[in-house]
């Protein structure tokens, strides 16, 4: 049987456990209706993994942009998981709701606004772990960047969504299996501003919620392939204690070489050595660097020439038209 390591460039999958590869399905629908099976995830190409949903059309993380990234033809979607001042889980990327809320518009929460330590440095704003999940519910999420279409901003399926409303979305894809891709984010902040009543860590209850969920098996088991997820995080001695918890598979991401890593006193360059990566492959199937090119460019580039199993994007139409049309080249 092949090595279970796999290397990414955002998820390089080299090798997968035993057995025949799944068909490849249509890209968009077929099957699902009417009581019949889903197809199933396929594993023929390399995943099209929805940034946030598809973020570059959508305002980031909401149901809409998840739902629509589904619609066009997504393999996973991903999330970024928090916590709120009453210890529910959210999808949301930063610890601070300013630039991708219209909290500012909310007199009744000025004063939350505060400084604190983040990953080494102090940040300012209002921070989503100060917020009940209820009082985040009153908010509507916008685009972060003005170069995107605004015209979605505040809409009534832009507000913030549960982790559970996350999955709900991913289950709830008619015609195949959809997987998610749930970040465990800036877990060092969140434990130290989040206080569980039973005393639980934030990935103790991040694991639970995807346990009760019925998700867990390891990397292409048959109970991994009927609710695949893969857990991932840029610190990695979180990844490490929830690999404790559950055996689905984790994926250490990695920032540029030159960042300190929130958990421990070394640079990525130091986490990325041999030696650390022979520890961390004892806990995780591969390894997601950050990468930052314009999209098509990146796609030629990682699936052909690095050969990445897998890629994030915030247009996962336009990774479904690239895999499309190289597809049918190849076939010609």
């Amino acid at each position: 049987m092949a090595s279970p390591w796999v290397a990414m460039v955002v998820l390089v999958w080299c090798a997968a456990s035993g057995g025949g590869v799944a068909a490849a399905r249509p890209l968009v629908g077929g099957g699902g209706a009417g009581g019949t099976p889903k197809a199933p995830l396929q594993t023929s190409r390399p995943f099209n993994i929805a940034h946030r949903g598809s973020n570059g059309e959508l305002p980031e993380e909401t149901a809409a942009a998840y739902m629509r990234a589904i619609d066009e033809g997504a393999d996973f979607i991903e999330a970024d998981v928090t916590a709120t001042k009453d210890g529910h889980l959210v999808c949301f990327h930063d610890t601070t709701l300013d630039a991708t809320t219209d909290v500012a518009d909310h007199p009744e929460f000025a004063s939350r606004r505060r400084t604190l330590e983040v990953q080494w440095t102090n940040v300012t704003g209002f921070f989503i772990t100060d917020f009940t999940l209820a009082e985040l519910k009153t908010l509507r999420s916008k685009q972060r960047y003005a170069f995107r279409d605004r015209s979605y901003n505040g809409g009534e399926s832009s507000r913030i969504i549960t982790f559970d409303e996350f999955i709900d979305i991913a289950a709830g894809a008619a015609s195949r299996v959809v997987g998610i891709y749930p970040e465990i984010k800036n877990p060092v902040f969140v434990n130290r501003q989040v206080r569980w009543r039973d005393g639980k860590k934030f990935e103790d209850k991040f694991v639970a919620a995807l346990k009760r969920r019925g998700y867990g098996g390891r990397y292409m088991s048959p109970a991994w392939a009927a609710r695949p997820v893969f857990i991932q995080s840029f610190a990695p001695t979180s990844l490490v204690y929830a690999a404790g918890l559950t055996d689905s598979p984790m994926v250490l991401l990695v920032d540029d070489t030159t960042v300190r890593t929130e958990d421990t006193s070394q640079s990525y360059d130091e986490v990325t050595s041999d030696e650390h990566l022979d520890y961390m492959r004892e806990y995780v199937v591969g390894v997601g660097p950050w990468k930052d090119t314009d999209p098509y460019a990146e796609y030629d580039y990682w699936i052909n020439d690095v050969g990445v199993d897998g890629l994030f994007t915030d247009f996962p139409a336009s990774l479904r038209r690239y895999q499309e049309w190289t597809t049918a080249r190849r076939k010609g």
